[in-house]
């Protein structure tokens, strides 16, 4: 129950910090990611002195599943989405992103030495379903179909490229060193492309936005999310990840007032139905 917990509590964050994110709508991209992540890296540092939590060095393969980690689950990820806006309406990415739960539910138990569970693998698409009413659909062309394809594909690594290692390295150690790893590598983008002044182009709600992204939507929901993974199996644990679109639903309620409508209801409850059939599912072992 912990583990289910905490995996909500990350979801639940992600899907309710879609407002927040706006405020960077107009700021220079992979200067407002680098400092986000670096400034989680930051936190997370102080947090496991404060915790006394040991955090493991990586050692070997660790670095290349951890690069892995940082580049496709986060670099590449957060690109697609902003090259795919311009392509495809946002509820078009949201619903690939919402896909993952399939694709970890057939590769992730393969990866932790098990077999693919069918009541996970219908409870991961009666969640997809779920989170596709939520979400609704939008239009696209070629290109933001491709763009779509791949931040699924970047969604489903973010979880996956970490299984090899989260076990040796713990959540803290894998959210730490893919946190700045990512820092690192969207600074060796930011730099030649934006320019150090860019971090001048930063205003206030920008700078308030990528406070919260850091505390809470990387430092807290990282470690909450690989808790999840590494307790739940992965398999099970994204199958939390359709409390995102619930949780961005409700948030809109309470921000700006919208109720949603039956279908978006209808899905929820989709969405509760999934979970309630996939985390009650046993490890069928290879």
């Amino acid at each position: 129950m912990r583990n289910v917990l905490g995996g909500a509590l990350a979801m639940g964050i992600v899907g309710a910090s879609t407002a927040v994110s706006h405020a960077l709508i107009d700021a220079p991209l992979f200067t407002a990611q680098a400092i986000r992540y670096a400034g989680a890296a930051l936190v997370l540092v102080v947090a496991a002195r404060v915790l006394r939590v040991r955090v493991p060095r990586p050692r070997g393969r660790d670095w290349l599943w951890l690069i892995g980690v940082a580049a496709v689950g986060q670099v590449i990820f957060n690109v697609g989405i902003v090259r795919g806006v311009a392509h495809a309406e946002p509820s078009v990415l949201a619903v690939a992103v919402a896909g993952a739960p399939v694709i970890v539910a057939v590769v992730g138990p393969l990866l932790e030495g098990g077999r693919p569970r069918t009541a996970v693998l219908a409870a991961a698409g009666v969640v997809v379903a779920g989170s596709a009413l939520v979400i609704g659909f939008g239009r696209t062309d070629l290109t933001g179909a491709l763009l779509a394809g791949l931040v699924l594909a970047c969604e489903a690594g973010f979880t996956l490229l970490a299984v090899p290692v989260i076990g040796r390295l713990g959540a803290w150690g894998v959210s730490l060193h893919a946190v700045w790893l990512a820092a690192v590598m969207f600074a060796a983008i930011a730099l030649p492309v934006e320019g150090p002044a860019a971090v001048l182009a930063l205003t206030g709600p920008a700078w308030a936005s990528i406070a919260f992204l850091a505390v809470a939507v990387t430092a807290i929901a990282f470690v909450c999310w690989y808790s999840a993974v590494r307790g739940l199996g992965s398999d099970r644990a994204v199958l939390l990840a359709g409390v995102a679109p619930v949780a961005a639903a409700l948030a809109g309620v309470a921000v700006v007032g919208i109720v949603p409508g039956p279908g978006v209801w209808a899905g929820m409850a989709l969405v509760g139905a999934g979970l309630a059939l996939g985390l009650r599912a046993r490890p069928v072992m290879a």
